[in-house]
């Protein structure tokens, strides 16, 4: 289990963040504590806000009042909401936030179901409450509660957090919620550093990525949508835009992945691996096929670009040991033996004599 903590004075963001999800279906309230709601169980962001309002003192010596906590268990631990709420309970009574207004959603957005808490982190008098080595205190907090409902203990902070990566199936239904797990777990798991690595990559995971470009009252606008795919590379179903996943997987959140991964990559040398796997067994295949298997074998799966007529003309390597997508040209050294044959016949044909 891994709980993240953050503060800030913004308390529209952080309620719109999980109402957004209420909204599609992708969370629900679990429980409020000492919030002043109506009978009715009416949990609108206005009605929200109104309670938290009125117990925020007019007097504060904080610019972050407000604290949102999200609790991440194993994806292996399949809790109940009840079990969930008790989780929350249990965690806020002894970071010390027992006693504070707060609301706690569950979110079903990926496969892990996670939950959320939104809250005051301050006293009447508008002083934070005693937050020393809270991260510390959080992580002991953590541990007791894996141990006291046999949970699996978190072996690496990112690790757990990482959204599941599946290949879409959209015989299985739910596509829109395969898309938006298979796309996060894609885009915030693995580094590239064009579109279409970006594209290659979702590809393999039977997901489709379209950039569309456009105007809007005379101002331009650039986006995404992600649509499924069946086995044979072709489309199924109706297309989803990237706002109905999440801004994370946005046009400009995309870009800026772009951006990170290529300094990541540039500057630790994350292709290394890649170019020195994908040399030997280019020497070694005899054929597309081998140099698949041969690459397969050690974790990197080639994406060949062919044009209509079967011609190829590109090629992307995904390393899921390093994470990595790369097309060739990033790599070096010599093109895939399919395209170099290619050339070579090419070559001939130019090279042959007419008496």
């Amino acid at each position: 289990m891994v709980a993240k903590i953050s503060t800030g004075g913004n308390m529209f963001g952080a309620l719109a963040y999980n109402q957004n999800k209420v909204d599609s279906e992708e969370a629900k309230v679990l429980f409020s504590n000492r919030m002043l709601l109506s009978e009715d169980g009416n949990f609108s962001i206005g009605e929200c806000m109104r309670s938290f309002e009125m117990q925020i003192p007019a007097q504060l010596s904080t610019k972050k009042p407000i604290l949102h906590i999200s609790i991440n268990p194993h994806p292996e631990d399949k809790l109940s909401d009840q079990q969930l709420s008790d989780i929350a309970r249990e965690y806020m009574q002894k970071l010390g936030y027992g006693d504070q207004p707060y609301l706690v959603y569950k979110h079903t957005d990926i496969d892990r179901h996670h939950i959320h808490i939104v809250g005051l982190r301050v006293d009447e008098n508008g002083k934070p409450l005693n937050d020393k080595f809270e991260h510390r205190r959080s992580k002991q907090i953590t541990r007791e509660l894996e141990q006291k409902y046999n949970l699996h203990p978190a072996e690496r902070k990112e690790r757990a957090e990482r959204p599941e990566l599946k290949k879409v199936d959209y015989d299985a239904g739910d596509v829109k919620h395969q898309i938006g797990n298979t796309v996060k777990a894609a885009c915030y798991g693995y580094r590239f550093q064009s579109f279409g690595e970006y594209k290659a990559l979702l590809a393999a995971y039977n997901v489709c990525a379209e950039e569309v470009k456009g105007e809007i009252n005379g101002k331009p606008y650039q986006g995404i949508v992600y649509s499924a795919m069946n086995d044979k590379g072709e489309k199924a179903g109706n297309p989803v835009k990237a706002s109905r996943i999440g801004k994370s997987v946005g046009y400009e959140a995309v870009r800026r992945r772009m951006e990170k991964s290529g300094e990541l990559i540039k500057n630790g040398k994350l292709k290394e691996r890649t170019r020195k796997i994908v040399a030997t067994a280019m020497q070694t295949a005899r054929s597309r096929k081998e140099l698949e298997q041969q690459l397969r074998k050690q974790g990197i799966d080639v994406v060949f670009r062919q044009n209509d007529s079967g011609r190829i003309y590109g090629v992307t390597f995904i390393d899921h040991d390093s994470r990595v997508v790369l097309n060739g040209s990033r790599l070096g050294g010599d093109e895939p033996q399919d395209t170099a044959r290619q050339k070579r016949k090419k070559k001939k044909k130019r090279t042959r004599r007419i008496d």
